[in-house]
């Protein structure tokens, strides 16, 4: 019998296959939960930013104050009510005018009827490090988005 005729793979050649498979395998879990956290931070910074500009948004058309609230101790946010929760592997950092901080690490940004806002700004920080921080202007009561650490 032939050497032309034989089919099927060598030993070395099933060996580089499984060998190339393993590692592709042991790399899946790393790239998707890198995958996971990249989801989970864009989403909570389009949460807070939309909740920011609701607030803000509600306060003009329906002519009252109107809060957004961040619950650092529960890790929740939301406009009037803390409904929305933080993923465990971001940090939240407020920062806000004085009587919009209560005791139990509830913070608060009010936006007002003619335009304004208690002002201040909220970070949304990755386990890397880097992050966002969105900032609302007291005067104008606009909502804008740059890096963290600026």
């Amino acid at each position: 019998m032939s050497r032309r005729g034989a089919r099927g793979f060598t030993l070395v050649e099933l060996l580089v296959t499984f060998a190339i498979a393993a590692l592709l395998i042991g790399l899946v879990p790393v790239a998707f939960e890198r995958m996971r956290e990249s989801a989970q931070y864009r989403d909570t910074v389009r949460g807070v930013l939309a909740g920011l500009r609701l607030a803000r948004h509600q306060a003009l058309a329906e002519g009252r104050p109107v809060r957004f609230i961040v619950d650092l101790g529960q890790r929740r946010y939301g406009v009037e009510e803390p409904r929305h929760e933080t993923p465990e592997n971001l940090q939240l950092r407020v920062t806000v005018a004085g009587p919009e901080l209560a005791p139990d690490a509830v913070a608060a940004i009010r936006f007002f009827p003619d335009g304004g806002a208690t002002g201040g700004s909220i970070d949304i920080i990755r386990p890397s490090g880097d992050g966002v921080r969105l900032r609302v202007d007291w005067l104008f009561g606009r909502v804008e988005q740059e890096a963290a650490g600026s």
